[in-house]
């Protein structure tokens, strides 16, 4: 028996044909390779003969939809961006004319959609993007229902049903007013249909969920094994060395992150990717060697073009001055935070916030946070361990030192002393507008799923969402509505 998507009973997996999944033409192939090892101009050089060849084909158009797509996101450069969009207003017109009638025509003509939309909404046209995502997610449905066994478009109409199904309250409502249902489960089932199978886009499509699984389903371990096997195999591959820092980086592995950075691809040959730096950045201050992460942040804040992360930027800039002693430099650091960027990342607002709430920071609990960033989890309970404080210490930072104290020992193993720490948190915060409870509660839920403890584990990520601001609101509760969504 097959399994149920999109309302109807699908084939058995068996009837997923290999050959119908493989739909570029061998230079469009070799462009899209290029493409992912984040070589754009020899991915353009590769596929130019094709586009006078064959300058309405979809696969053809596809790949050249991708390379624009993929400089214009990473670059952030709001010079391409009108350019972009007109390329992609001129492809789709292309494509509505053309009399091929195949599965990766329906299947670009969504793809290009979905581009535009993500780059209207980057570059704030969120009116425009919002539009252009309904119409993708409308034609990657029927493209998925017209062609069933075209693995590609249920890799992109998963993505999208489970991102859209895991958006916070505060974003859902705008798109159920565009009629985007969203759903964690179809999602979820639709991408690992499509990375299972061998098709086209299947290391795209595996990078994808193991991304997802690794953020909202603890199952890190894999992810890290899947990046370490791409980069080994294709140690030229800049988007799979960037993949595996950024993992190594999220699991607190910090000197596996840096040897990875260290050993990254580079060269004219490839896009630049300033956000490295940035990531690099973070690293070094983990280890405590903050000229070396000035140095890195500098160079990002030189090369971006973007208005993300340039917050984040002065603000890591002045707690490595600040922890270095230098109040001078601090000082300028800390003014950059309110000069540019905006506050859509979380990072940015927290930064912002930090900037606006005038609430002096502690410098022990600042490097104990730093040192579990890192996951230097003993030398953080060692720093920990000279906080002392009184009645007149500030709220913030009475919630922060049992929280980190509670992350410290949850990445050592230790998880009664853990659970000990996270209810601490939670009992004393209130509704404190800060993120120690809500991460608490969070955390919480996960320790008491992983033993099988479902009431328990439900009750704590009902109280995550409870909470009514605080700076990482959108992630958490997010990833709450995930894990509530998988007890059903």
């Amino acid at each position: 028996m097959g399994t149920t998507v999109l309302g109807r009973q699908e084939p058995p997996e068996a009837v997923f044909a290999p050959s119908y999944n493989w739909p570029l033409t061998p230079t469009a192939r070799r462009a899209y390779a290029e493409l992912l090892k984040l070589r754009i101009p020899a991915a353009r050089a590769c596929l130019q003969p094709e586009l006078l060849q064959a300058p309405s084909s979809a696969g053809t158009l596809l790949v050249a939809d991708g390379i624009d797509f993929t400089e214009l996101m990473i670059s952030q450069d709001a010079r391409l961006y009108e350019g972009v969009v007109q390329k992609q207003d001129k492809r789709l017109a292309l494509l509505a004319k053309s009399k091929e009638r195949t599965a990766l025509r329906a299947y670009t003509l969504a793809e290009i959609r979905l581009h535009q939309a993500a780059a209207q909404v980057a570059f704030q046209h969120e009116i425009q993007g919002a539009w252009s995502l309904r119409q993708s997610y409308l034609q990657m449905q029927d493209a998925v229902r017209q062609y069933p066994n075209f693995l590609p478009a249920r890799k992109t109409l998963g993505m999208l049903q489970f991102f859209i199904g895991s958006l916070p309250e505060g974003y859902r409502w705008f798109l159920k007013l565009l009629g985007l249902p969203g759903s964690v489960e179809s999602g979820l089932q639709n991408l690992r249909t499509a990375a299972r199978h061998p098709h086209e886009f299947q290391p795209e499509t595996r990078i994808i969920l193991a991304l997802v699984e690794e953020t909202y389903f603890k199952k890190s371990e894999e992810a890290v094994q899947l990046a370490t096997s791409l980069a080994t195999q294709q140690p030229d591959n800049l988007l799979f060395s960037y993949l595996l820092i950024s993992l190594h980086k999220k699991q607190h592995q910090t000197n596996q992150a840096l040897a990875a950075y260290r050993a990254r691809p580079t060269g004219a040959a490839y896009l630049a990717v300033p956000y490295l730096h940035h990531m690099a950045a973070d690293l070094l201050l983990y280890q405590g060697n903050y000229a070396a992460s000035e140095r890195e942040n500098l160079q990002f804040l030189r090369e971006n073009r973007g208005l993300h992360y340039r917050k984040d930027a002065a603000f890591k800039l002045y707690l490595a001055a600040w922890l270095s002693n230098d109040a001078p430099t601090a000082r300028q650091y800390y003014g950059q935070i309110n000069d540019g960027g905006r506050t859509v990342v979380e990072e940015d607002s927290y930064a912002q916030r930090v900037l606006e709430d005038k609430l002096p920071l502690n410098r022990i609990l600042t490097r104990a946070r730093l040192q579990i960033d890192g996951g230097y989890y003993r030398e953080a309970l060692r720093t920990l361990a000279t906080f002392h404080g009184t009645r007149t210490t500030q709220l913030r930072d009475q919630l922060e030192a049992p929280y980190r104290a509670a992350r410290a020992w949850h990445g050592l193993g230790q998880l009664d002393s853990a659970r000990l720490l996270y209810a601490r948190t939670i009992a004393l915060a209130g509704q404190a507008p800060y993120y120690f409870a809500p991460q608490s509660a969070l955390q919480l839920g996960y320790l008491y799923l992983a033993e099988g403890q479902k009431n328990t584990a439900r009750t704590y990520f009902q109280k995550a969402l409870s909470y009514p601001r605080h700076e990482y609101k959108n992630s958490t509760d997010a990833k709450a509505k995930v894990a509530l969504a998988g007890l059903k």
